[in-house]
């Protein structure tokens, strides 16, 4: 009786983790969902017409879509520019946008090859190594963003000299990846055992 009970809550534990990702895309999509039905009908209470509404929303998605579009093809946006001097003549607003930015900029496929590097340290002490983002790098220091998991836009910043850092083949999205699965998506676990040292 046991045994057979025992394999019935192994199957549904499995059967659990199998559909686990597939409710946190619906609860994504529903979140999503939800924040522009109240955003087309809080500007729906304002103006009281559909038709105004609709080709409120189509003009914004045409802006954004447009930005987006000069920004690939010029790397820049006269839109984003001169909202970035508006922002700089803001005392405390300006550095909050600032940095909000750069944040961003590191994960965007378009930005510099040194802002997407991915390195190993060793933390929280030797022998054990954790991966990093480096954000800027001065001479031979490397400042790094340690994330945590499961959410990667937790975690610290420490400044490392360039000789305690070991560089990943990882990119930004697979890093990510990696510490959002807690380390179960590993897609280049071979370099551990190229690169990392045993101590």
């Amino acid at each position: 009786m046991y045994k057979p009970l025992k394999q019935i809550s192994e199957y549904f534990l499995i059967g659990v983790l199998a559909v686990v990702p597939i409710v946190i895309v619906i609860q994504v999509v529903l979140v999503m969902k939800r924040m522009l039905a109240d955003l087309f009908f809080s500007v729906y209470g304002y103006v009281d017409s559909y038709a105004f509404t609709f080709v409120l929303f189509a003009a914004v998605l045409a802006a954004l879509t447009y930005i987006g579009y000069t920004i690939v093809k010029r790397s820049q946006s006269i839109v984003i520019s001169t909202v970035d001097l508006l922002m700089a003549k803001i005392p405390f607003l300006s550095t909050i946008y600032r940095v909000t930015k750069k944040v961003i900029g590191m994960f965007r496929a378009s930005d510099s090859g040194a802002k997407r590097e991915v390195v190993y340290i060793e933390y929280p002490k030797e022998g054990i190594w954790v991966p990093a983002y480096v954000t800027n790098r001065s001479g031979d220091w490397y400042v790094l963003f340690v994330p945590t998991s499961p959410n990667p836009t937790s975690g610290f910043t420490v400044v490392v000299h360039s000789s305690r850092v070991l560089k990943s083949e990882l990119n930004i999205e697979e890093v990510t990846s990696f510490i959002v699965s807690v380390g179960a998506d590993f897609p280049k676990a071979e370099e551990i055992s190229r690169k990392l040292p045993v101590n």
